[in-house]
């Protein structure tokens, strides 16, 4: 029997990012209404993504095709609670590099 991947897996498996930043914003939420009762320490997540998959996509395009990979984790109790995505293409992430070099 195969073992299940994590999330980080799924998304570097199937997206193959030369970026893939998370972070695990779930303290930071810990005293909301809706997290109350909750044991889990890992529900709220901030996830920056570079891929060539998201190329001649927009945005909610590329945030489904992850919503999509992570469904279970998002649907299950104590699961994923909330994911801030923001996703790039590497030639966007180039541009914004170039940005913030002629800014500084």
């Amino acid at each position: 029997m195969a073992q299940a991947l994590t999330p980080m897996e799924d998304l570097t498996e199937n997206f193959n990012p030369t970026t893939l930043e998370i972070y695990n914003d779930s303290h930071l939420h810990s005293h909301h209404k809706a997290m109350q009762g909750v044991t889990s320490k890992e529900t709220h997540f901030r996830v920056i993504i570079t891929s060539e998959a998201f190329k001649s996509r927009m945005q909610p395009a590329r945030h489904r095709m992850i919503y999509n990979l992570l469904k279970d984790e998002m649907a299950q109790e104590g699961g994923i609670h909330a994911l801030q995505l923001k996703t790039r293409t590497p030639e966007e992430e180039e541009r914004q590099k170039q940005t913030e070099a002629a800014d500084a």
